[in-house]
């Protein structure tokens, strides 16, 4: 209808984990609150618990606005087997995506790509939110390696804090199809599938891709 406000998914998503952190109980009228509902090997609370982590409750609010360069959003993508997977990396601002092969879905294997990715884009790393899984428990010696690089960690479950990670996590199983296996991927694979989706123009980037909002950041 004309006239009518239009409210996007994210700040809807904003305002309710702002609701949460007060109280509020917002948060329990989501549609997707149902997924969770399932029975699982582990428990909200449980999940991915490490010491030292940063929740995304203290990650600078500013972040949420995309207005800034460098706040990037990681999870895997993983194959029918459960045992092969790749690293999704995706900068929040320009949705600029990095995609990594992993050997296997560990803390050592899942660690050593993020340095290697971090270290090939020196300066392009602020911050980087992560799934609660437990490939990502080497983070602090990731962290330790870049002075001033901060990793924050999504609610277990919660795949709505990372939105853009997880819908450019769908726009990988365009190419990677759940249930497809992953043994086979091979790393030129995945740069390829990266170079397509970071040459897509996107609406919210007035039609830029992210390789061109990239490069004027």
């Amino acid at each position: 209808m004309r006239g009518q406000l239009a409210i996007s998914h994210e700040t809807i998503y904003r305002h309710v984990r702002l609701d949460r952190r007060l109280g509020g109980q917002l948060w329990r009228e989501l549609r997707i609150v149902a997924k969770f509902g399932r029975k699982r090997r582990g428990s909200a609370s449980t999940r991915g618990r490490q010491s030292g982590k940063r929740h995304i409750s203290e990650r600078p609010t500013h972040i949420e606005q995309r207005q800034e360069f460098g706040h990037w959003e990681g999870d895997t993508v993983i194959g029918a087997d459960q045992r092969h997977s790749v690293l999704t990396l995706v900068e929040r601002k320009t949705g600029y995506v990095l995609i990594r092969k992993l050997a296997a879905r560990t803390k050592k294997q899942t660690s050593q790509p993020l340095l290697v990715a971090i270290r090939k884009l020196r300066g392009w790393f602020k911050t980087i939110t992560l799934d609660n899984g437990t490939e990502f428990h080497g983070f602090q010696e990731v962290e330790q390696s870049f002075r001033g690089l901060k990793f924050y960690f999504a609610t277990p479950y919660h795949s709505w804090e990372r939105g853009t990670n997880e819908n450019t996590n769908g726009l990988i199983r365009q190419y990677l199809p759940k249930g497809a296996c992953m043994s086979g991927v091979t790393q030129r694979e995945c740069d390829e599938i990266a170079r397509s989706l970071n040459s897509r123009p996107r609406k919210r980037l007035n039609y830029q891709t992210p390789l061109e909002a990239i490069q004027g950041s």
